[in-house]
């Protein structure tokens, strides 16, 4: 049975932005924001509905699923780009692909202790964060 994800994060820490927000092809202006941010998490989990929240100053970005059914996914705040998204489990680990115009793009969250841990993809890009449950 999957864990159940509910709850408040915060960061930790974070490896290979740079290369990730490359492969998504952000300019570099906005990427060297990006590499200043240090974004919460939140996250609603209810059975397969779920909401995730990725909180910060300069920008907040709110996604809500149902696991296992594709949506389209407006990821303009991001990079501009809209993409077909499937959230599903693998085992204790929450994956997600997102079909579009960049090749190998995703991400997968799981949880150590009180620690959950983000692995992001794009092209042969591979961003690790660390947040930390507080709440």
């Amino acid at each position: 049975m999957p864990p159940n994800l509910t709850g408040y994060y915060r960061f930790v820490s974070q490896k290979n932005l740079e290369d990730y927000l490359q492969a998504l092809n952000v300019n570099v202006a906005l990427r060297k924001i990006a590499q200043l941010l240090k974004p919460d998490k939140e996250i609603e989990h209810s059975g397969n509905h779920m909401v995730v929240k990725t909180l910060s100053t300069f920008r907040s970005y709110v996604m809500e699923f149902e696991v296992g059914v594709e949506f389209e996914e407006d990821l303009r705040v991001v990079d501009g780009r809209k993409c077909q998204t499937t959230v599903t489990w693998e085992e204790d680990k929450l994956v997600c692909v997102q079909k579009g115009e960049v090749p190998n793009r995703g991400w997968r969250y799981w949880m150590e202790r009180d620690m959950l841990h983000m692995e992001l993809t794009a092209r042969g890009a591979v961003c690790k964060q660390v947040f930390k449950k507080v709440r």
